[in-house]
C-alpha cells in the first residue's frame, strides 16, 4: 500500500505544472475518483485543511489523504511522493536553465503553460463547487472571501480563520436554534 501511494503521489507531481493548485483535480481524479480511497466529502475537508495550514495545499493535502489511509508511513510516503519530481525538477532545471533562458523557444513554452495552468486551477475551483452545499450565504461568504483577499489585500490566513469562527459561532447560535424550533 505504502509504495502504491507513493507511486500515486509521484505520478501526481510527476505530470502537474503550475504548483499545488494545479494538482489539486488531479489529486481528486486519483484518490477520490479512480481508487476510491476517499470521498469527494472528505476530499473538500481535506483542502479546506490543507489551505488553512501553513505550507504549500498539495502538500498538505497529501499528508493529509496518506495519514487517513495507511497512517504517519502513508503520510510520508505520499509527501515525498507529491514532493520528489519538483524537487528533481527544479535540481535539472536550475543546473541547465541558466544556460538556455535567453533561447526564445523557452519563452515561447512558458507562454504556453501559464494559461494551461490558469485553467486547471478554475477546473479545481468549479469541481469544488460543484461539490459544496450551495446556499445564498455560502455563495456570500466566497464572494466576500475573494474580495477580501484579492482587492483588500487581506491575508488567506485571515479569511480561511474568519470562515472557520464565523462558520462555528453560526451552527451553534442560529443554526442549531432553528433546527430545535423546527422540531
Amino acid at each position: 500500500m505504502l509504495l502504491s501511494l507513493f507511486l500515486t503521489f509521484f505520478k501526481i507531481g510527476a505530470f502537474t505544472f503550475g504548483g499545488g493548485y494545479a494538482m489539486i483535480p488531479i489529486i481528486q481524479r486519483e484518490i477520490v475518483e479512480n481508487k476510491k480511497l476517499i470521498k469527494d466529502e472528505e476530499f473538500l475537508d481535506a483542502i479546506a485543511l490543507a489551505q488553512a495550514s501553513p505550507g504549500p495545499v498539495a502538500v498538505n493535502t497529501s499528508i493529509y489523504v496518506g495519514y487517513r489511509i495507511n497512517g504517519f508511513l502513508g503520510a510520508i510516503a505520499c509527501t515525498l511522493g507529491t514532493v520528489l519530481p519538483s524537487f528533481i525538477t527544479i535540481l535539472v532545471v536550475a543546473i541547465y536553465f541558466y544556460r538556455f533562458r535567453s533561447l526564445a523557444v523557452i519563452d515561447k513554452i512558458f507562454a504556453g503553460i501559464r494559461p494551461a495552468i490558469v485553467a486547471l486551477i478554475l477546473a479545481a475551483v468549479y469541481k469544488m463547487w460543484t461539490k459544496t452545499k450551495r446556499t445564498w450565504a455560502i455563495l456570500g461568504a466566497s464572494l466576500a472571501a475573494v474580495i477580501a483577499v484579492m482587492f483588500l489585500g487581506i491575508s488567506p490566513i485571515w479569511v480561511v480563520t474568519s470562515g472557520a469562527v464565523l462558520s462555528v459561532v453560526y451552527h451553534r447560535f442560529f443554526a442549531a436554534p432553528q433546527k430545535e424550533r423546527e422540531h
